[in-house]
């Protein structure tokens, strides 16, 4: 199975499966001397851990990294650094209806066709408890890119039909974390969250949007024409488990907008060359140009649901299919750190590639 790294010069593999001994990650290229903050890393995974709030899957899964290779005397060494998180709570019976059944919506069908055999327990490696080794690494980033001053920073924006109709740069980002669905307007935040509790309840699930902000990030990241900051950082947020969508700047609004209006005038402010608006949204020609880079992933309703479904059997007979077990009744909350890790890996892939240009 190819497919399990992403990057150039800041190379991320993750391996392991969801009801396996462990999941883990080796990050190469990371470079040496950098000082790994622990609790930061482990507050990120704490984050994304299941368990974690009443409108997230009650799994239990301390998510500790044990670091095994890369790290010397609390900095890193250069070589490559890999990290394993064992998994405390797996439970494989949960699974057992659906060991010859596909489950809508999910990879078992693919999977199955693809390799001819598939790992039922949690859906394997198509799992979302994967990106909890992606954390590891997007953290290690986001370490790398705070010495450069550049801060990335996700929020729940959408939740089914509640939206939270109002610019980034309306909101006061630091209460981002102020409630359990990680919406920085607590008013919207509350009908979110009971949109979240009536799916719950029903045995349902419902699907949301996350916008991401980067900012600081200097002129200059991106190679054209394949390699366009704004396509990598699209492959890697679409690479995350339910999302269905990827827009940045202006995205698909802009498509209703004259040329006139969605133009961004450049003025030298102060020394510093600057665009008086931002619909490119961080990126001119698949290149930053300084002004803050802004996105937004969709994110399905999870496709495990408490209520019986109708499908078929690796033979092709008819099934009923129902979800047992721990699901989220929504990913968006503990989907923040996942996005801004994808980011940041991205970002510090680029932050490398453009030493060697000049």
């Amino acid at each position: 199975m190819p497919g399990n790294s992403i990057g150039q010069l800041f190379r991320v593999t993750t391996f392991g499966e969801s009801h396996g001994e462990m999941i883990g990650v080796v990050i190469d290229g990371c470079p040496p001397g950098l000082k790994l903050d622990l609790e930061f890393i482990q507050s990120q995974l704490d984050r994304r851990r299941p368990g974690q709030s009443k409108i997230t899957t009650q799994r239990k899964e301390s998510d500790k990294p044990h670091f095994v290779s890369g790290l010397f005397e609390g900095k890193t060494t250069g070589t490559p650094l890999t990290a394993v998180i064992h998994n405390e709570d797996a439970r494989e019976k949960d699974y057992d209806h659906i060991s010859d059944k596909y489950r809508p919506s999910h990879a078992d069908f693919t999977y199955d066709k693809k390799y001819g055999h598939r790992d039922h327990r949690g859906g394997g490696r198509a799992s979302a408890r994967e990106t909890a080794a992606r954390v590891v690494a997007g953290s290690v980033a986001q370490l790398l890119l705070l010495q450069h001053k550049i801060v990335i920073s996700a929020y729940v924006s959408q939740v089914g039909p509640i939206i939270l109709d109002k610019s980034y740069e309306e909101l006061d980002l630091k209460k981002i974390d102020s409630n359990i669905i990680r919406c920085p307007d607590e008013k919207i935040a509350v009908q979110m969250i009971d949109v979240i509790e009536k799916a719950r309840k029903e045995g349902d699930t419902v699907g949301g949007i996350i916008t991401c902000v980067i900012k600081n990030c200097p002129v200059g990241l991106g190679e054209p024409v394949f390699d366009r900051l704004h396509a990598d950082l699209a492959k890697a947020v679409m690479s995350i488990n339910a999302v269905k969508g990827f827009e940045y700047g202006s995205g698909f609004a802009g498509a209703a907008m004259r040329g006139s209006t969605h133009n961004d005038p450049f003025e030298n402010k102060k020394g510093k060359i600057i665009t008086t608006t931002n619909n490119s949204g961080g990126i001119q020609g698949g290149i930053s140009n300084g002004m803050d880079i802004y996105f937004r992933a969709a994110f399905k309703p999870v496709a495990t649901i408490l209520k019986k479904q109708s499908s078929v059997d690796k033979n092709g007979r008819p099934a009923q299919v129902e979800g047992r077990g721990r699901h989220d009744p929504c990913v968006v909350p503990r989907a923040i750190p996942i996005v801004e890790s994808m980011a940041a890996i991205t970002l510090v892939d680029h932050l490398l590639r453009s030493r060697t240009m000049r």
